[in-house]
């Protein structure tokens, strides 16, 4: 399946959209003033060591402390130790407070969580990820033929000496890279990391030492593949600094630049504007007539599939089937355009038919396997659930563009007017024991008083009475639905 990668660039931010087939597969966007911290090497220092959660904070210079896990405290290999590895030391015995620490961010600040780091450093190439701890060489997962990866592990042992230290990952992009572009890669990782350590020697602690790349150069570096015809770039400027930067590292991907010099903005002649504002819905239409609901929680995301108005096949079953068939494809493109992470579930429409089933989740792992974030699928549960997870480094699209209703909350919805007239008519009681006032006025949105003048006139009046002071109503336009004041005269 061809592919095109469009690049926008403004002052404020870099959006870039990966095309498949003339539809917006993936979507990633990097604010100037907020760039994400994923790969980032900074010289810490250990601020609180947590024994019971094992877990420590570390000050690397942010706004909040960065967290560090005893299993994300890179151990050295022993041969002698069952699976090649030692157990994990208690971290009380393996940090102290005010201690200098090379970590390296492998999650982004979420929410109110800091970041969350790892001391197993990773450098990535173009070919190669560089593991300067290790010393072994792995192959990526998604080179999935046996041949062939035996194939790059003998190649490369061949190309990296023996008596130099460090391990490498093999890339899905080394599949056809020649002897030289790989000894290129080795030999730019190898210097990056001379770098970073001689930058430790002489930094104090916290300190950065190394800024992972723009979301433009990670294009060229991480989101290129063989099905890549061309990478479409909107701003003459960085154009000229993206060749500069694929002449030096990545050359292969040079002729695949392209400069647009259209009037009319590239997001809206590619239609990728339009998929922004459907990425953000909570409503996702299938095309057969069937239709997803998609809400996203702190603690996981949930996916509805529904047949909606589709009545088109013979009985109901096959129409089930085949509306959760459709619904795989668009589940698998929805995760990745909103780049939702952590804990998924996956309502499909109940099938009694075990083929079905399996035909379904074929299909789904199918649709998934363009995935580029590392997921695993757990199938049917027993209430007929699929169970998911997908790797969360970044913050999703929606929590990038989007904040919390000031109306609502972030709920969702608000209160009914006729809800919030009972609560005015609550407190208007509460104050009135609390305080001797001439006359209480009530400042609310134009809804509640209407309804406070209509229907819920005789209920205004009875309180008043009850009372024994008058009550007036001042309608506000700017308040919200929920929002109400008493004032006493």
């Amino acid at each position: 399946m061809s592919e095109e990668i469009l690049i926008n660039f403004t002052p404020q931010e870099t959006r870039v959209a990966v095309m498949a087939q003339g539809v917006v597969q993936e979507l990633h966007i990097e604010r100037t003033g907020s760039r994400g911290l994923v790969g980032n090497i900074y010289l810490g220092k250990v601020s609180r060591i947590l024994p019971g959660m094992q877990s420590a904070f570390i000050e690397v210079g942010l706004e909040r402390t960065a967290f560090l896990h005893v299993a994300d405290i890179w151990q050295p290999r022993d041969p002698q130790a069952e699976h090649g590895r030692e157990a994990h030391k208690p971290i009380e015995k393996i940090l102290s407070e005010g201690q200098s620490l090379l970590v390296q961010v492998i999650k982004d600040p979420m929410g109110t969580k800091g970041a969350r780091l790892s001391t197993q450093i990773s450098l990535a190439g173009r070919m190669l990820v560089y593991l300067p701890q290790e010393k072994h060489i792995g192959i990526s997962q998604r080179i999935e033929d046996a041949a062939e990866r035996e194939s790059l592990r003998t190649r490369l042992a061949t190309l990296v000496p023996e008596d130099e230290p460090g391990g490498f990952i093999v890339r899905t992009m080394a599949e056809t890279a020649s002897d030289a572009e790989l000894v290129n890669d080795i030999a730019y990782l190898r210097k990056l990391w001379r770098d970073i350590r001689d930058k430790a020697r002489v930094s104090g602690a916290p300190s950065l030492l190394y800024h992972e790349l723009q979301l433009a150069q990670r294009v060229l570096r991480d989101f290129v593949n063989p099905e890549t015809e061309k990478i479409i770039i909107d701003s003459r400027e960085n154009f000229l600094k993206l060749e500069t930067f694929a002449a030096e590292y990545t050359p292969a991907v040079s002729p695949l630049l392209e400069h647009y010099t259209g009037q009319r903005p590239l997001f809206d002649l590619y239609g990728v504007e339009d998929e922004i504002e459907k990425a953000l819905a909570r409503r996702v239409e299938l095309k057969s007539g069937g239709y997803l609901i998609i809400d996203q929680t702190e603690a996981m995301t949930t996916v509805d599939v529904n047949t909606g108005g589709f009545v088109g096949l013979r009985n109901f079953d096959d129409t089930i089937f085949k509306t959760n068939l459709e619904a795989t494809q668009t589940i698998a493109r929805q995760l990745r355009l909103r780049n939702l992470g952590g804990i998924i579930i996956v309502d499909f429409i109940d099938m009694e038919n075990p083929v079905h089933r399996q035909a379904v989740l074929a299909e789904f792992n199918k649709a998934l396997a363009r995935d580029h974030t590392r997921l695993t699928v757990n199938g049917f549960t027993a209430l007929g659930l699929v169970e998911m997870t997908r790797k969360r480094t970044r913050e999703s699209l929606a929590h990038v563009l989007c904040e919390p209703c000031p109306t609502c909350g972030g709920r969702g919805e608000v209160k009914t007017a006729r809800t919030v007239c009972y609560e005015i008519l609550r407190e208007l009681l509460r104050e009135a024991r609390q305080f001797d006032a001439r006359e209480y006025r009530v400042l609310a949105s134009p809804q509640v008083i209407d309804l406070f003048l209509d229907e819920e006139s005789q209920s205004l009046a009875q309180l008043s009475d009850f009372i024994g002071k008058p009550v007036s109503l001042q309608a506000e336009a700017s308040y919200a639905q929920e929002q109400y004041d008493i004032v006493l005269m």
